[in-house]
């Protein structure tokens, strides 16, 4: 595909996946539709950049949908001062356009390959306010060793399916700050926006999507007497 070709394809989707779905704030859709996607995919995979679903990535893991990463910036209204955690990288998409909005972003990815891929695409978009760690953000002792995890951010967003939040990521979260989530399992995962307000948490369901599930989280030992 030509330049051109993409630029129609990147107009079509924000028209007939984002717009269309109630994603109307017209700075979002500007962002959207000013990203070249298809540089954040491998190269054999670009032609599928703006498709409706999931994109393939390395390490057999996928994009979120252009109407998941959209909602998710819609939902945030970042105002350009926040400290963002993002667990789960990818190729670094989502990344950029946070980075794009906020102050700062830490990113946590599991995979190393996806790590390295991800940094290098961040900066070749001229983003210098986003750092890529390669960590498995599920496992507290990772996190509580990390210096870049130490000090509590104003949003997280995780982008994988959880059944529930881990104490050790709610507890990095300002009082006020905001999360996005997307909480359950197939075939019924929910994105949610919650938001933090002292030791409660206010929180929206926005719509059912499919998702793969968050890796790294340790399994729960059961005691049989």
């Amino acid at each position: 595909m030509t330049a051109t070709n993409y630029q129609t394809a990147r107009r079509n989707m924000v028209n007939n996946q984002i717009r269309c779905c109630k994603v109307l704030d017209a700075n979002i859709l500007d962002l959207i539709e000013s990203m070249p996607r298809e540089a954040f995919v491998p190269e054999h995979v670009r032609s599928l950049a703006y498709m409706e679903g999931h994109v393939p990535l390395p390490c057999n893991q996928e994009m979120l949908s252009p109407l998941q990463e959209a909602s998710i910036l819609q939902s945030l209204m970042l105002n350009g001062d926040e400290r963002v955690l993002e667990i789960g990288t990818g190729t670094g998409f989502l990344t950029t356009m946070l980075a794009m909005q906020a102050d700062s972003v830490v990113s946590c990815e599991i995979h190393e390959t996806l790590a390295t891929q991800a940094q290098e695409n961040i900066a070749n978009h001229g983003i210098s306010n986003a750092t890529v760690i390669h960590i498995n953000a599920m496992d507290d002792d990772a996190v509580a060793a990390c210096s870049d995890m130490q000090q509590p951010f104003d949003v997280i967003v995780l982008g994988a399916a959880i059944m529930e939040i881990p104490a050790h990521i709610e507890a990095l979260l300002n009082d006020g700050g905001q999360m996005m989530a997307f909480i359950g399992a197939n075939p019924a995962v929910s994105l949610v926006h919650r938001q933090k307000i002292g030791q409660t948490w206010q929180q929206i369901g926005l719509f059912e999507t499919l998702l793969q599930d968050m890796e790294g989280i340790a399994e729960k030992r059961e005691f049989v007497f």
